[in-house]
């Protein structure tokens, strides 16, 4: 038998979510936020980009447009009613201090107990390799969590933003990852949730290939949660490598 998965822990109020792109949280954590919106808890989106090379046949400025007007649609299917953008070039995000001085402002702005961010590993599992702007972007939000918490790491932020030092992020949990330790069970209405926010992103959707938008999320969600369902007690849920603060 494969090694059994662990609950995800539940007992915080507060999430942040951050990734690279527009929809780069609705394949396979979009139920799981579901979930916890409906139990009352907090999440909030940062998105790195806004997703303007994603297309191949629509110029970058309009799809950028659209990709943050399918984001927030998307995050709003699930409860989610604060989407952020940090504007950075979508397909070369540039690893360094201005990266992760961003996502300390933003985890010292939300102060979350729980972080929140796509597979950051070389591959997808086997040799399916990742993209720079994954890799780059999920090793910055688990250098975040200490960075938030040094004061003397970007301290104009506390100077002249207003902002204070933050402690506070207990876990950071990585869905997508080839090597999940927990999971979340997802209801059907939470994994319908899933499919309708997958689904918001019609254009980028559209843009893979012949694809009917709903479609494709059901199947591609629905088999994902099935699928890991054996290494939690039968259920379905989301996956997540979880990281201990």
């Amino acid at each position: 038998m494969p090694d059994q998965l662990t609950p995800l822990p539940l007992d915080w109020r507060r999430a942040l979510a951050v990734v690279a792109h527009p929809d780069d949280l609705e394949y396979g954590a979009s139920g799981a936020v579901a979930e916890w919106t409906e139990a009352g808890k907090e999440v909030t989106y940062v998105l790195v980009t806004r997703g303007e090379a994603g297309i191949d046949g629509v110029e970058p400025v309009e799809s950028a447009r659209i990709r943050t007007a399918e984001q927030v649609a998307s995050a709003a299917a699930v409860g989610v009613g604060t989407v952020e953008f940090l504007d950075h070039r979508d397909g070369v995000i540039e690893p360094g201090p201005g990266l992760r001085a961003d996502l300390a402002a933003a985890v010292r702005r939300h102060r979350p107990e729980l972080l929140l961010t796509l597979n950051h590993h070389d591959t997808w599992g086997g040799r399916s390799w990742n993209t720079p702007d994954h890799r780059v972007v999920g090793r910055a939000v688990l250098d975040a969590v200490g960075d938030a918490g040094n004061r003397w790491i970007f301290p104009e932020q506390l100077a002249d933003g207003g902002l204070e030092p933050w402690g506070g992020v207990r876990w950071v949990a990585v869905a997508a990852s080839p090597h999940p330790t927990h999971a979340q069970p997802l209801s059907q209405r939470a994994l319908d949730r899933g499919i309708a926010s997958l689904a918001e992103h019609r254009a980028y959707i559209t843009g893979l290939g012949d694809h009917e938008p709903l479609g494709y999320a059901r199947e591609l969600l629905t088999g994902a949660a099935e699928a890991d369902a054996p290494r939690f007690g039968g259920r379905r849920c989301a996956t997540f490598e979880v990281y201990p603060s």
